[in-house]
């Protein structure tokens, strides 16, 4: 059945040119139309097409769906008493993804199917119609594998995190760990996984490690993310530049040579007011909400030129949230976005991220996926923080 979202206020198309707004594409008094979980047209509502349904905005701002493009939803456990320690002052090591590992090897394939499906309707209902999952709280090789295989049920974007940390049977023969996570690891993990990643960090894995496990992944056919610079300068951006990864994720501590390398990914398209960097620095406000840790500066990455993307981290222990909006609001407060900018990098940016470019914007041909608010513009992502404002949500045109 044809579905027609008509009396629409303002809607975001993240077309360049299609509407005011330079590249949210901001259209007034508009319609978008639905056929077989597509975008078949979009125009000025008095124009709108004849459909077999109809849902009225009743004036309310319109969005393309938020595209996630980093989270952790394969865990067990739980980590509020080390959010409570570091609200009271102790710093974040990265240490306790460890107590994560041993909760998510004991718990069952159905416990940790119930979380996955809980935090993704979750993140639906929020307006988040996109979501990548990684690995990463198993670290053995049937536990990995476990954990993509529950994560590709709900989700296409799945990334192999055997690389999340060297785990403690391990912790005095990383190089013997690398060599499992390159080998049958991999090898395990591989058909259940679009992606691979690693944590390039001190307490983590050195750039010859990361290189090592990335190179192996990209042998295999997997496309290459990072989560670099997250809790110190290090050499994780310009791995990832190197290796021609989608993006590069966190960047909260950044130098002159890393946001060159990254603006040197730069070339022209139609796609985002002339040109956008193949390597994406995605920004995790909330997890710096949730370890007291700096904000990476965003306003100097895209005065670079860099395409930034917007994403929540959702993960038990650094950044247990799965709200979008609550992430766009953070990014203006306190990264230097302005609305536009945050709400296109949840977007678009996002879907760059993930090198797609069905999603994270409203044309003819993109998937049917849009948000509604209860709002009359998307200032109010920001203008209201913490106010549940995505009234519907339609995920392959499909109402949720």
């Amino acid at each position: 059945m044809s579905l027609l979202v008509d009396n629409i206020g303002e809607l975001v198309t993240n077309v360049p040119g299609a509407g005011e707004g330079g590249p949210l594409g901001i259209r007034r008094r508009a319609a978008v139309l639905v056929e077989e979980g597509e975008v078949a047209w979009v125009g000025p509502a008095a124009d709108a097409p004849a459909a077999d349904g109809r849902i009225d905005a009743a004036g309310a701002a319109v969005l393309p769906g938020f595209v996630d493009s980093h989270a952790h939803l394969v865990f067990a456990g739980d980590r509020a008493a080390e959010f409570a320690a570091r609200m009271a002052g102790e710093p974040y090591t990265g240490g306790g993804i460890r107590t994560t590992v041993g909760a998510t090897r004991a718990a069952s394939d159905g416990e940790l199917r119930a979380t996955v499906r809980r935090l993704r309707a979750e993140a639906l209902r929020q307006g988040s119609t996109t979501i990548e999952i990684k690995s990463g709280y198993g670290l053995t090789v049937t536990d990995e594998a476990r954990s993509l295989r529950i994560a590709a049920e709900v989700t296409g974007e799945t990334t192999f995190l055997g690389a999340h940390v060297v785990p403690a049977e391990y912790a005095d023969r990383p190089d013997e760990y690398v060599g499992l996570v390159c080998g049958p690891m991999l090898a395990a993990a591989a058909p259940y996984a679009r992606w691979i990643d690693v944590f390039c960090e001190r307490g983590a894995f050195d750039a010859d490690h990361a290189r090592a496990i990335l190179t192996c992944g990209q042998a295999v056919g997997l496309d290459v993310r990072v989560h670099a610079n997250q809790l110190g300068p290090g050499p994780g951006v310009r791995l990832g530049v190197e290796l021609g990864a989608a993006s590069v994720d966190h960047c909260t501590h950044l130098t002159d040579a890393d946001i060159d390398a990254l603006a040197s990914t730069r070339f022209d398209c139609m796609c985002h007011e002339g040109g956008h960097t193949t390597t994406v620095a995605t920004l995790l406000p909330g997890a710096e909400f949730s370890t007291r840790s700096p904000y990476p500066d965003a306003r100097r990455l895209l005065d670079a030129g860099v395409t930034v993307a917007l994403a929540t981290d959702c993960n038990p222990g650094s950044s247990y949230t799965s709200s979008m909006p609550f992430c766009i609001a953070l990014a203006v407060r306190e990264m230097g976005m302005t609305p536009a900018e945050a709400v296109w990098s949840a977007t678009a940016g996002g879907a760059r991220a993930l090198r797609r470019d069905d999603v994270g914007v409203l044309r003819p041909g993109a998937r049917a996926d849009l948000i509604i608010l209860d709002a009359p513009s998307h200032l109010h992502l920001a203008y209201r923080p913490g106010v549940p404002l995505v009234r519907q949500v339609l995920h392959n045109g499909v109402p949720r």
